[in-house]
């Protein structure tokens, strides 16, 4: 293992750096995306009930627990309740396009040690010697094997965290879904009644006869 990681030369600072970043998203991301954070089955049962009592401060935690209070707070009509929402579950993507990235650079690193691995085996001055070769091929090996061996369980936990990331949206949307029924909606304006008199023509007045 040892040798494996001398093999790869400079580009295991690069490598390094890739794969401590993913293992920190991939660990933080599937904390942040518990259920009980995100959309606690207490919360839902809360909202099915027929009238909107007032939140348990337990579930006000959780990101459904911020949109009902949200809702509770501001009597916010249907519109600015779903951007709310919208808003609560961008912030669930945070870090993700560092860990699509990674998905994406670890092998093109791998794939630049590579032929720096097999650039170095054709020095200036005639053939390589035995200890030149050895160590570009190390480098070529190497790093291609890294990079792969980095970028494959990024790109599977991504899968999962996005999966994992449409379950949730779909019972936030539902919970909000639900709010809408409580909202009373926009108000409506005012009829105006007109109500139509008799128009009364003024008596001409009568002058006596002589």
């Amino acid at each position: 293992m040892k040798a494996f990681i001398e093999g790869t030369g400079v580009f295991i600072w690069p490598l390094g750096a890739c794969s401590i970043l993913a293992a920190f998203i991939i660990l933080e991301r599937l904390f942040a995306l518990r259920t009980n954070r995100v959309a606690p089955s207490a919360l839902l049962n809360f909202l099915s009930s027929e009238n909107l009592p007032a939140l348990p401060p337990k579930l006000a935690k959780s990101l459904g627990g911020r949109i009902v209070l949200f809702f509770q707070k501001n009597n916010a009509d249907p519109d600015t309740l779903k951007a709310f929402a919208q808003i609560e579950l961008t912030r669930l993507e945070r870090g993700l396009f560092l860990l699509d990235t990674i998905v994406g650079i670890a092998p093109l690193i791998g794939l630049l040690g590579t032929v720096y691995g097999l650039f170095s085996l054709f020095p200036g001055d005639g053939l390589p010697n035995a200890a030149v070769l050895t160590r570009g091929v190390g480098i070529a090996l190497s790093t291609t094997i890294l990079g792969l061996l980095i970028a494959i369980p990024a790109l599977v936990c991504s899968n999962y965290i996005a999966r994992r990331l449409e379950l949730l949206s779909a019972q936030i949307n539902m919970a909000v879904e639900r709010l809408c029924t409580f909202s009373p909606g926009p108000p409506q304006p005012e009829k105006l009644e007109f109500v139509l008199k008799p128009l009364v023509l003024p008596s001409k007045p009568t002058t006596p006869r002589k």
